[in-house]
């Protein structure tokens, strides 16, 4: 049942996460300006991290906890790194 639930939250979060990146993508073809890419750049490794960790979770069983959140907390953190980048460079 967990692991439902599990699977079911994560696709949500990368439709979601897949859209943001998408709208960030078009503002940066309409716009040019390089925050936007950023944007797009940093959800798109965060729905990696999230897609990579539920394909592992499933293919190999939920086996090596770890390795799955290390991989899933680095990309996540990657990518809102590259948001914050994006919001504190929109000005400039």
């Amino acid at each position: 049942m967990i692991e439902s639930v599990y699977a079911m939250s994560s696709l949500v979060f990368i439709a979601a996460g897949l859209t943001v990146a998408g709208m960030g993508l078009r503002a940066y073809v309409e716009t040019s300006r390089s925050a936007m890419l950023h944007l797009a750049l940093g959800f798109s490794l965060a729905v990696a991290g999230a897609a990579a960790t539920l394909i592992s979770a499933f293919l190999y069983s939920f086996n090596n906890p770890r390795w799955l959140l290390m991989v899933n907390s680095g990309l996540l953190t990657l990518g809102l790194l590259f948001v914050i980048f994006s919001i504190i460079t929109y000005e400039s």
